[in-house]
């Protein structure tokens, strides 16, 4: 192999299997994989790609749920030069449709279960569970032994959650993701002794940058699971086989919402990090009430900056419950008005960034690459509030600060507030056009047992002024969300707006 500088995203494996070769790296269903025998199987999953004709730079999209196979395609692209697309495995139609054309795929790695759903003329592999696979067919492929990437090589386009507008596929470079690895690490206490369970999707950001890859970094041994279920994740905490999990606070709010969780031995827990979305005041307050010596971490960022920007650490909670903490090791921040200006602290205004964590800009997409990056900096759209000490604590995102009467109401307050009542289980909060009040500040909201709209009402005023004050409350069986576990205020307020 044409030997380069190591800095890029394979090379993080490269060197866990010199320095530990026969440790576990990760565990699967039945299948258990060293870091020496992930590492050689990541070679000849490169090697068994190129050998289909694509050259370094071609874009090749995954399709598929967690697996051992999503992994190691993910570490042959890299290492092969091709620039991996992730994509939501529950994605169909035309929104399927729109990532592959919009990536310019040249060939989708994908389950067999999913296969039916690409479009008919879409150049396909089967990851797993077929003969053909790109699994079963690494026995039978020699090590790729080939030049390695460049550190400022494109290795994924790692698309935005699409919340307010279409997904956009942000350039992430070795380079990039490198940092984050590294940034991820020292703010996240990652070392090699943790146990941790992976059980959020592999083609979000969160799981497989925040968590799986620097995992792999530091030489740990994972265990990867289908899906967040939480009978197997009790299960494995109480069996001593994982310590540490990564969840949206939807899957927080689901696992403290079992009617076990009360009982359950859980304090094998030692690391609890939550993130991709606001978490719930009231929900944090019941995890630490269940488990007090459990260590919380709030990961904040998005899929732009790989996606880590802040992390609020567990000595750092008291009184902070709703910041998302300081910058880690690569990001500088700043909080800015509309005119780009920086606004005095506990002012809100646009966090921005700077940092080498940074994507590239937005894959074929120059005017929102423009709109952007400004002067240096990454212009979020998150509405942030800075303190002297260095705390960000989000606001809302810009998008969806409601304007009530004139006045700037933020969404995650009120949503904090329904959450103390006993009759939400989870709660949404929107602005609906007006003809009185412009928008009107509209909650809607997912029940626990019954409960009346006046009676949730009444409770945010005990908090709230009443200009904050849901003034309807639409009561459903679910929210929309996306697979991070993001809810989509944008099909909310499309689904209420008439």
């Amino acid at each position: 192999m044409t030997q380069g500088q190591g800095s890029t995203v394979d090379g993080v494996l490269r060197r866990s299997a010199r320095r530990v070769p026969a440790r576990v790296a990760l565990e699967y269903g039945e299948r258990t994989w060293t870091y020496a025998e992930l590492d050689d199987a990541v070679s000849r999953a490169a090697a068994l790609l190129l050998a289909e004709g694509l050259v370094p730079g071609d874009r090749v999209a995954a399709y598929g749920h967690n697996s051992d196979a999503y992994l190691i395609a993910f570490l042959a692209c890299a290492r092969a030069g091709l620039v991996h697309v992730p994509v939501n495995q529950h994605l169909t139609g035309d929104d399927l449709a729109y990532l592959l054309g919009q990536s310019g795929s040249a060939l989708v790695l994908t389950d067999p279960k999913l296969a039916a759903q690409l479009p008919p003329d879409v150049r396909r592999m089967p990851l797993r569970d077929a003969d053909d696979s790109l699994l079963a067919r690494l026995p039978g492929t020699e090590p790729y032994d080939g030049p390695e990437p460049r550190t400022e090589d494109l290795v994924q386009l790692l698309y935005t959650s699409g919340t307010t507008a279409l997904p956009k596929g942000a350039m992430m470079t070795h380079r990039a993701l490198v940092h984050e690895y590294l940034s991820a690490i020292t703010a996240l206490d990652l070392s090699a002794g943790d146990l941790p369970v992976h059980a959020l999707p592999l083609y979000h950001s969160a799981q497989m940058h925040v968590f799986l890859l620097p995992y792999l970094a530091v030489g740990a041994s994972s265990i990867l699971l289908d899906a967040p279920d939480g009978d197997r994740l009790f299960d494995l905490i109480e069996e001593g086989r994982a310590d540490s999990l990564f969840a949206p606070p939807t899957v927080w709010i689901a696992l403290t919402n079992r009617p076990d969780f009360a009982d359950r031995d859980l304090t094998g827990l030692r690391k609890a990090y939550y993130g991709a979305s606001i978490m719930p005041v009231p929900v944090l307050e019941r995890l630490r009430e269940r488990l007090p010596k459990l260590a919380l971490y709030n990961c904040f960022g998005q899929s732009e900056i790989g996606p880590l920007a802040t992390v609020l650490a567990p000595t750092e909670h008291k009184g902070r419950l709703d910041s998302c903490g300081r910058t880690v090791l690569f990001v500088d921040a700043r909080v800015v008005d509309e005119n780009g200006e920086d606004v005095p602290d506990g002012t809100p205004g646009e966090i921005v960034y700077r940092s080498p964590q940074l994507c590239e800009g937005y894959w074929d997409k120059p005017e929102e690459t423009a709109a952007a990056f400004r002067d240096g900096w990454f212009h979020s759209g998150d509405l942030a509030v800075r303190d002297a000490h260095g705390y960000f604590t989000i606001v809302d995102r810009v998008k969806d600060v409601i304007n009530s009467g004139g006045v700037l109401v933020a969404s995650r307050q009120v949503e904090d507030a329904l959450y103390t009542h006993e009759g939400v289980a989870e709660a949404a909060v929107i602005g609906l056009p007006d003809e009185r009040w412009i928008e009107a500040v509209t909650a809607v909201v997912v029940p626990r047992g019954e409960v009346t709209e006046e009676q949730l009402v009444a409770h945010v005023r005990e908090t709230l002024p009443a200009f904050k004050a849901p003034k309807r409350v639409l009561f459903v069986t679910e929210l929309p969300r996306n697979a991070s576990g993001k809810i989509l205020k944008r099909e909310l307020r499309d689904r209420f707006g008439d």
